[in-house]
């Protein structure tokens, strides 16, 4: 049922990508490159923006579910790697959802004196119950969610204004000059780890299918969560270092907790609020695209075909959703996390290349596309396949 309009396309955008993320790095920014430290995240959407024009024109060539196998499966004609290329993404998915909910305990603990375990466990199970719902229902929901979220951004940002005039006249101090070539290099660096902060903005394909006038609210909501996260991000940033000296920032366990407490004087549990919250709403954008994206598979006959019923009722996957629910709880309980965050988005990046590499050969064999469809320039995906393989190199050797 196509009920998504670009409001609660871009709200999801939002909520997927806009994560916990930027509150470490900040810090790691800071250290990086100092007051250049914002320069960072802009240049990392710069990056980001080639591989979202290529989802954009794929996505209005194919508005399914489990997007990325069908761009695979289209360009390469190749149903193993089709399949590979949807659990890759469905892997990636699961195990974000699993630390996230691990760290909603951590979060929720501050409130209710229970395990962990037990915390991981009830937040996991009622936000896949929230997945299961009538879509509209269930991304209203992720979209409110979304505003608290970036509600707590926003409110560091509106403190900062309170600075006054330092945070304009200030601004001549982001730029390096061209003959800091040390700078250029801490910044070019700093984008590399920046790069992270942005993957979630390619999972609004998988939710094409319900989108009113995909072939418009997609490309749409793409470039706008891309382009207000990196304004976000870099006002952020930039009232960060203006707030509390670079050198401090870096080495603070929670640096925008210490930006938020310098400016407004209230007390950390504040914070913590809004962190239970933003965790939660992690949980379910991605609990959402998991049940699509094992649903898709199911529909082009990867997978058993009851992944692909839809409920009478709701109209969504619901059997795909909570298998994916059930993975995820797994994992959270059974698995150790640590280090599993960094393989999320290495293999993130390993989809965006193969995509990349997909719209590419599309393009090279002459595949006509719809009437109607986004099409992006032909260089587009060419600099999204180097860009996302030269962050994979260089990220391989750090």
């Amino acid at each position: 049922m196509k009920a998504l309009t670009l409001t609660h396309a871009v709200l999801y955008g939002l909520g997927v990508t806009i994560g916990a993320g930027i509150y470490v790095l900040v810090g790691v920014a800071a250290g990086r490159s100092g007051m250049h430290a914002p320069l960072a995240f802009i240049g990392a959407a710069l990056v980001m923006s080639f591989t979202a024009a290529s989802f954009a024109e794929l996505g209005t060539r194919m508005p399914v579910s489990a997007s990325e196998a069908a761009y695979v499966q289209a360009a390469f004609r190749r149903d193993w790697f089709s399949l590979a290329v949807g659990l890759l993404v469905v892997a990636a998915a699961v195990v974000s959802a699993a630390t996230i909910s691990a760290g909603s305990a951590g979060y929720i603990g501050v409130f209710v004196p229970l395990p962990p375990g037990w915390i991981s466990a009830v937040v996991v199970l009622n936000m896949g119950a929230v997945g299961c719902l009538a879509t509209v229902q269930s991304v209203s929901l992720a979209g409110v969610m979304t505003v608290v979220e970036i509600g707590g951004l926003v409110l560091i940002i509106g403190a900062g204004l309170t600075l006054g005039d330092e945070v304009i006249l200030r601004l001549p101090e982001m730029l390096p000059t061209l003959r800091e070539v040390g700078a250029w290099s801490g910044v070019a660096g700093t984008s590399l780890i920046a790069v992270f902060a942005f993957i979630g903005f390619e999972h609004l394909v998988n939710v094409s299918e319900e989108m009113q006038q995909p072939n418009r609210t997609l490309p749409r909501a793409l470039f706008i969560t891309l382009g207000l996260t990196a304004l976000i991000y870099a006002l952020v940033v930039w009232i960060a270092v203006i707030a509390v000296p670079p050198a401090t920032l870096a080495q603070s366990p929670a640096p925008l907790a210490l930006v938020f407490a310098r400016l407004t004087g209230l007390p950390l549990i504040t914070m913590s609020a809004i962190a239970v919250v933003a965790t939660l709403n992690g949980i379910i954008v991605h609990v959402i695209m998991i049940g699509r994206v094992l649903f898709g598979l199911a529909e082009q006959g990867s997978l058993p075909r009851v992944l692909a019923c839809i409920h009478p009722v709701t109209h969504t996957p619901v059997a795909a959703t909570l298998v994916g629910v059930a993975v995820i709880l797994l994992l959270a309980l059974a698995v150790p996390l640590v280090g599993l965050a960094d393989l999320t988005s290495r293999l993130t990046l390993l989809i965006f290349a193969v995509v990349n590499a997909a719209l590419i050969k599309m393009h090279w064999r002459g595949d006509p596309a719809p009437a109607g469809s986004f099409r992006c320039p032909r260089w587009a995906p060419v600099m999204g396949l180097l860009t996302t393989a030269t962050l994979l190199v260089a990220d391989a050797f750090q």
